[in-house]
């Protein structure tokens, strides 16, 4: 549960501060490249101009085996646990009632 949550509140800080670089070192593989396909740039060029939220402090973190959420005062991320540490796999994720989530940055 603590890897999940400092990646996620890493993450978060990166993006606070504008530092792209870090916060794209703690995007998953899948996300990381689905966002540079999309935006046919290099990831720390476009992940300020995506519409994610603004977070604070965390609420809950959640963890199942190596998938956990982490809910924030604003935000909701969704992490991955990889060889190398936890990872972001979406954000900027808003709840839809009993649907699934709705992500700005996820993902293929």
């Amino acid at each position: 549960m603590d890897g999940a949550r400092a990646a996620g509140e890493g993450f978060e800080q990166a993006l606070a501060a504008g530092d792209n670089e870090a916060a794209c070192r703690l995007l998953a593989p899948e996300t990381l490249e689905q966002l540079e396909q999309d935006e046919r740039k290099a990831c720390a060029q476009v992940l300020g101009a995506e519409q994610l939220p603004k977070a604070a402090s965390v609420v809950a973190t959640e963890v199942y085996g190596r998938q956990a959420m982490l809910r924030l005062e604003g935000d909701t991320l969704f992490l991955s646990q990889f060889s190398d540490g936890w990872k972001v796999v979406a954000a900027g994720c808003t709840p839809q009632g009993e649907r699934p989530y709705q992500c700005v940055l996820k993902g293929g």
